[in-house]
């Protein structure tokens, strides 16, 4: 298995052993080979950061839930939450590897310095233009795909191997052409192949599935006879298949590889087409770099002292902060609901619309939209314990002073049949109505919405909550809106207060060791004090 656990961080890349994780919490795929995804399968029940193209592969062929999927798209800066509690975050950018279709590198970056992680890739002099590295970052850690690194190894580059592919082909005119390869990768051949010789290329239906992904040339088939030019499985290629191949049509196979591979017939070719860095481009990648440390992803190809010479001075060992510790050190691997919700909260991709309006204009709406709007709310009230699943609202609005002065970041359950506006009763004459602007709380690459809050509002203590002198309505989207008591609530009255207070609380003011009691028990406390400290000003006054 060629996965990664990397020390002081909660950080594992293709790495799926949960047994011997240890504090790992946050795992990502850099892509969809056999070797880095052992462990891997539909039991996964953590949540997989991963490209878009890897994440419905891991999907399709893997089975694991689209709930669990991250789909981060390449070339843009992503921040993740490295705590329970939003202290620490992290940035990572996902890079073109150049190895296979959707395969990726990480850079890392957040208060163990910046990593680069390759895993398996291809280097071009283009990825030095990538932005996230042309800005001449110091590469703390650059973790290396070793697998051609041997100076002995002398490989050719993958346009000069396919003019080799070419060549053979052409000395054959009237042969039927078996290329062995492995279930991922290299299609961009493929598609040269075909244009080069004017012929389809014959693919297994799995493999046609994903190069109707890429977006490259018509050329491909499952028809076995609808060309000379056939993909297999690189398994198949071997003395018994050549001698059956024969029998019926004179063929040769080509074998587009770098590793060192006995044949086992004469008619079968082995090119060094490979999708991996030769020893040079790796010494040249390195040299660009200069990071202070490089550490092999291969553990059996030892890099020894290649890169010595290209090394900038090493580092210290980075403290990790407290509240990554407690969260590397809890004993639910489980991400718990607040962390989704922070994960969440760190991507928002929309801003929501906020609308300022007075109260004499709230307050002369007619009777009659009021009475049409209760049935409405009866109607919707009965609906809204049906729901299946929530979008999480985000908001922000500010607190009333001394107790929490600051601003905070809401997430709040929205349903699908309904939208929610909170209407919050200002000191100043002033109503705020914040509306959703229907951002969903989704896989980014499946569309699949994610509920992580409870699908009904738990029961518990309403006290309390009208002393603040602010009044919230759930309502319908054409409610018109009014500061009155009157409007009629989705949530029955039993409830109404205490998700009222879930939605007042500040997400600062929870501890870290988190549980559903404690929670609980923590917004209970927040509004004990939030009445107290309007009773002492009421005395006051």
């Amino acid at each position: 298995m060629n996965g990664t656990l990397i020390p002081h961080t909660p950080i594992a890349v293709d790495f799926w052993s949960l047994r011997r994780a240890g504090s790992a919490r946050l795992f990502f795929l850099s892509h969809m080979h056999s070797d880095h995804t052992v462990g891997l399968s539909s039991t996964w029940a953590r949540p997989l950061y991963c490209s878009p193209i890897t994440a419905y592969l891991v999907h399709r062929h893997l089975q694991v839930s689209k709930k669990w999927i991250r789909a981060l798209e390449v070339g843009e800066s992503h921040v993740l939450p490295l705590d329970e509690i939003g202290r620490e975050t992290m940035t990572v950018t996902l890079l073109d590897a150049n190895h296979c279709p959707g395969s990726v590198m990480f850079l890392f970056e957040g208060y163990f310095g910046t990593i680069l992680y390759t895993g398996d890739f291809r280097y071009t002099p283009s990825m030095l233009k990538e932005p996230a590295l042309k800005l001449g970052k110091q590469i703390h850690t650059l973790y290396l795909d070793n697998t051609n690194c041997n100076p002995a190894w002398v490989l050719p580059s993958r346009q000069e191997a396919a003019r080799q592919i070419i060549e053979l082909i052409r000395k054959h005119p009237q042969h039927n052409i078996k290329i062995g390869l492995y279930s991922l990768g290299k299609e961009s051949l493929l598609e040269q192949l075909a244009l080069e010789f004017q012929t389809w290329v014959v693919l297994s239906p799995r493999r046609l599935e994903l190069v109707q992904l890429l977006g490259l040339a018509d050329v491909f088939t499952v028809e076995e006879k609808a060309g000379r030019i056939h993909a297999v499985d690189h398994m198949e290629v071997c003395r018994s298949a050549m001698l059956h191949w024969n029998q019926t049509h004179p063929t040769i196979a080509i074998l587009p590889t770098s590793r060192k591979t006995h044949s086992s017939h004469p008619d079968i070719h082995i090119i060094p087409y490979s999708d991996h860095s030769s020893y040079s481009e790796l010494r040249a990648f390195v040299a660009a770099l200069k990071p202070c440390q490089v550490v092999p992803i291969v553990s059996r190809q030892p890099c020894r002292d290649y890169f010595q010479d290209s090394l900038s001075p090493r580092l210290s060992v980075p403290l990790v902060p407290h509240s990554v510790q407690q969260y590397m050190n809890s004993s639910s691997r489980k991400p718990s609901l607040l962390c989704l919700l922070l994960e969440r909260r760190l991507k928002r991709p929309r801003t929501q619309g906020v609308m300022f309006d007075s109260f004499p204009e709230t307050a002369d709406q007619s009777q009659g939209d009021m009475d049409s709007q209760e049935a409405k709310n009866d109607n919707l009230s009965g609906h809204l314990e049906k729901q299946a699943s929530h979008r999480p609202l985000q908001i922000k609005k500010p607190l009333l002073p001394d107790l929490c002065s600051k601003e905070w970041d809401g997430a709040v359950p929205f349903s699908e049949s309904q939208k929610m506006v909170t209407v919050l009763t200002a000191p100043l004459n002033v109503s705020v109505h914040l509306r959703s602007t229907d951002e969903e709380f989704m896989s980014l690459e499946t569309g699949e919405e994610i509920g992580v809050w409870p699908h009904s509002v738990p029961r518990g203590n309403h006290d309390g909550l009208a002393a603040t002198g602010n009044q919230s309505t759930w309502t319908g989207p054409d409610c018109p809106l009014t500061h009155s008591s009157e409007a009629a609530p989705l949530l029955a009255p039993e409830f109404r207060g205490l998700a009222l207070k879930y939605l007042l609380t500040p997400v600062n003011f929870f501890q870290a060791q988190f549980s559903s009691r404690g929670f609980d028990q923590q917004v209970e406390k927040y509004h004990k004090h939030l009445l107290r400290y309007r009773e002492e000003n009421d005395t006051f006054v």
